[in-house]
């Protein structure tokens, strides 16, 4: 069981809530551009390619095993970040926080939104 934050749409009351989960995010961690890409998170992504640049110039200096360590622990920030910067840029985009919610998964958690709702 995962504990979703729910955000739904001001424009459009009738859609499907969107349902963030609040743990960390594997697939952020393995692929930290594309997974904020997917998700439209530009600060993040920012965040990433200027910590990815310092690490890069400093590997000459650093050597090799603290610059594999040193990304280790970006790439992992990057997993415990995820979620916050979902929750941000939806609400940037003009979604509105709806709750929280315990369910199994993402869908169960949007439909539990939903039917709080009706």
């Amino acid at each position: 069981m995962t504990l979703f934050a729910l955000y739904r749409s001001a424009d459009d009351p009738t859609a499907l809530p969107v349902a963030v989960s609040e743990r960390f995010s594997f697939f952020a961690a393995l692929l930290p551009p594309v997974h904020a890409l997917m998700h439209g998170l530009w600060d993040q992504l920012g965040l990433f390619v200027l910590g990815f640049g310092v690490i890069a110039f400093g590997a000459r200096y650093l050597g090799a095993d603290a610059t594999i360590w040193l990304y280790i622990f970006l790439a992992l920030a990057c997993g415990f970040a995820a979620p916050g910067a979902e929750r941000r840029a939806l609400q940037r985009r003009g979604f509105r926080a709806l709750g929280h919610q315990v369910a199994p998964d993402a869908d169960m958690a949007r439909l539990a939104g939903f039917e709080v709702r009706s």
